[in-house]
C-alpha cells in the first residue's frame, strides 16, 4: 500500500491505471457501450468493434464485459493481434483445446466449428476478444471476416470482440475493407470525457478507495478542470490525481489544491493553461492584501473627545486640520498630532502614478489607474498615425516632383490618372 493512503485515510490507491472492475466508471460512454455489448453477446450478433483514444478505458471495459457473463463465457483473450490469419487460427485452436493434425486453414477451420458447434450445444458462448486491432494487417482482418461467417443457422457461433485506437477505423473504413465494415454487428466509439464527467469519474473513484471529494480543495478542482478542459481519459486523469496526491502527501498538506496539481502536471509533462490559473490565484491573492494595507492606513486616528469647558475654543482646531502645522497641546498636558491626509504611493505598484487614496474607495483608485493607463496606451497609435501621415505627404511631393506635374492640380490629375 502507498504510504500516501495512510496520510489521506483511504483504504486504496485510487488511481492506478490497471483494469480494475472494481473502479469501473458506470457511466457516460462506458456504461452505454457496455450495455450494447452485452445486449450484443446475448443474441448471438457477432462481430463488435470498439475504438476510442489511448487510455480511455477500453480494456477496463472489457474486463467488466466478462464479468457481466462469468458461467456462460468461453473466453479467449488476445493481448495483440497475430501477425497473420494462419496464426489467428492455430491460436483459437490451441485455445479450444485442438490439435488440429495440419496447419492448412481449410483444416484448421473445420476443427474450430466443430469445437464451437459443441460449444454452443452445451448452452455456452465463446467470445474472442483482441486487444490493440488497430495493429491487424489486413489479412487478419480477412481471417477475422471468415471466423464471424460461422453460423449455425441464424446463430452465430463465436462472437468476436476488437478493441483499438482511432487508426482501427482508418483502415475499416477503405473500401478494400467494405466486405468487413458490412459484417460488423455493432460499431462503437469511447470518447474523451467532459469536464463534468471528469469531477464525478475523480469523486467515483475516491469513494470506492474510501475517501470523498473534500480530500480535493476548490481551487484543486478548477485546476483539474483546467487541465482536462479539452476532455479527459480514464488514464490520464487517473495519472494526473495520482500524481497531485503524492505532492500534497510531501508537503504534508491535507488535501489537493491547485498548486499541487499544477506541479503534477509539471511532474508528468502535461501542457495545460493551470499556469495562468496559479498566477491569477497569485495576483488576486496580492490584491487582497494591497486593498487591506491601503484599508489600514486610509483609517484616520480619532483623537480623543476634549473637555466639556474647552470644547468650543478646541473645536475650530479639528474643522481645519490641514492647517495645522504643529502639535499642540491636550488639556492633560501630552502632546497630539492631529489628524492628516494620507497619500498612497501606488510607485511600488504602478510606477509613475500616484494616487490620492484619501478620500477614495479602492475602486476610485482602480479606475484613476486605468484611465491614466488608457491615455498611455493612445501615445504609440497617435506616433504611428503622425508618422503615416508625414509618409504620405512625403510620398505625395515625389510623385509630384517625378512626374514634373504643373502645380497641385495638375499632380493629382496625373496621381489619379496613373
Amino acid at each position: 500500500m502507498h504510504i500516501y493512503t495512510q496520510h489521506f485515510n483511504l483504504n486504496k490507491l485510487p488511481f492506478e491505471n490497471v483494469p480494475d472492475p472494481l473502479f469501473f466508471y458506470n457511466s457516460g460512454d462506458h456504461a452505454r457501450i457496455r450495455k450494447q455489448i452485452s445486449g450484443s453477446l446475448q443474441s448471438g450478433r457477432g462481430l463488435i468493434v470498439v475504438t476510442g483514444p489511448i487510455g480511455s478505458g477500453k480494456t477496463t471495459l472489457s474486463q467488466m464485459i466478462k464479468a457481466d457473463f462469468p458461467e456462460d463465457i468461453k473466453l479467449i483473450w488476445m493481448a495483440e493481434p497475430p501477425a497473420s490469419s494462419g496464426d489467428l487460427y492455430l491460436y483459437l485452436a490451441q485455445e479450444l483445446g485442438l490439435q488440429p493434425p495440419s496447419s492448412e486453414k481449410t483444416f484448421v477451420m473445420r476443427d474450430i466449428r466443430n469445437a464451437l458447434l459443441k460449444i454452443n450445444s452445451e448452452g455456452e458462448k465463446c467470445l474472442v476478444i483482441i486487444d490493440e486491432s488497430h495493429l491487424m494487417s489486413d489479412d487478419v482482418l480477412n481471417g477475422i471476416r471468415l471466423l464471424n461467417n460461422l453460423e449455425e443457422g441464424s446463430v452465430k457461433l463465436i462472437q468476436l470482440l476488437l478493441l483499438g485506437q482511432e487508426e482501427l477505423m482508418e483502415k475499416i473504413n477503405r473500401p478494400a475493407m467494405e466486405p468487413f465494415k458490412q459484417r460488423i454487428a455493432a460499431l462503437e466509439t469511447l470518447g474523451r470525457m467532459n469536464v463534468e464527467a471528469v469531477r464525478n469519474y475523480i469523486s467515483h473513484r475516491l469513494k470506492i478507495a474510501g475517501g470523498t471529494p473534500d480530500l480535493i480543495s476548490d481551487t484543486g478542482w478548477e485546476a483539474i478542470s483546467i487541465a482536462f478542459h479539452t476532455g479527459g481519459t480514464p488514464r490520464t486523469i487517473n495519472s494526473l490525481c495520482d500524481r497531485s496526491f503524492s505532492v500534497a502527501f510531501e508537503r504534508n498538506k491535507p488535501v489537493v489544491d491547485a498548486h499541487h496539481v499544477y506541479e503534477a502536471t509539471q511532474r508528468l509533462g502535461l501542457r495545460t493553461d493551470v499556469f495562468h490559473y496559479i498566477i491569477s490565484l497569485k495576483s488576486k491573492e496580492r490584491k487582497s492584501q494591497e486593498i487591506q494595507v491601503t484599508a489600514d492606513q486610509t483609517v484616520p486616528q480619532t483623537p480623543e473627545a476634549p473637555p466639556a469647558e474647552t470644547a468650543a475654543s478646541e473645536a475650530p482646531l479639528f474643522e481645519t486640520p490641514a492647517s495645522i502645522k504643529e502639535p499642540f497641546s491636550s488639556p492633560m498636558g501630552r502632546k497630539t498630532r492631529p489628524a492628516v491626509n494620507v497619500k498612497v504611493d501606488e510607485a511600488s505598484l504602478n510606477p509613475g502614478i500616484n494616487v490620492d487614496a484619501t478620500d477614495s474607495s479602492y475602486e476610485d483608485i482602480a479606475n484613476v489607474i486605468r484611465a491614466k493607463y488608457n491615455q498611455k496606451s493612445l501615445q504609440i497609435p497617435a506616433m504611428l498615425l503622425s508618422m503615416s501621415l508625414v509618409m504620405f505627404v512625403m510620398s505625395l511631393l515625389f510623385f509630384c516632383h517625378q512626374t514634373d506635374s504643373v502645380g497641385f492640380i495638375g499632380c493629382m490629375m496625373d496621381l489619379f490618372s496613373f
